[in-house]
């Protein structure tokens, strides 16, 4: 029978040194997406899903994926702010929605921002009306024209 001889000291380090090495060496394989995989109206139905159950930043995460590709997003976007009360961040949004989408309900949101917070009333005013113009049909818009006209005639 054999007898069992000890590694010399720095045997025995040179050979963890290469086990380490070797081990370093065999990374597992790492999956990259290098396209994202989810249209921007798929982020945008992905956010209203967050935003019904009330998680407003994975929300404002998926609009503000999807404002890169659909300018609808800045609307979604200025939503979200305003119910978080991020008022400045929510007008900066309705402005962009405004300018890139010439939508009805961002004049609209502006109008009832400006509303909200009691400034810039006759701004209001314009916005509101022009909402109106843009959708002659729309009850609340005609409500919130309303509502901004009766507080400048306070």
């Amino acid at each position: 029978m054999e007898k069992n001889t000890p590694l010399d000291p720095c045997l025995k380090a040179l050979c963890l040194t290469l086990l380490v090495l070797a081990a370093s060496c065999c990374v597992m394989p790492r999956i990259a997406i290098l396209r994202d995989p989810l249209t921007p109206e798929e982020h945008i139905n992905l956010g209203v899903s967050y935003e019904r159950r009330g998680e407003l930043d994975a929300a404002l995460k998926e609009y503000e994926t999807a404002s890169g590709k659909s300018p609808l997003a800045f609307l979604y976007l200025g939503n979200v702010y305003f119910q978080k009360r991020a008022f400045s961040d929510a007008e900066h949004a309705y402005r962009k929605a405004i300018e890139r989408t010439g939508s009805p309900e961002a004049y609209n949101n502006l109008a009832w921002l400006y509303y909200t917070e009691n400034e810039h009333m006759g701004d209001a005013e314009q916005l509101a009306a022009k909402a109106v113009e843009l959708s002659p049909g729309s009850d609340s818009f005609a409500d919130t024209l309303r509502k901004v006209r009766e507080r400048r005639q306070q």
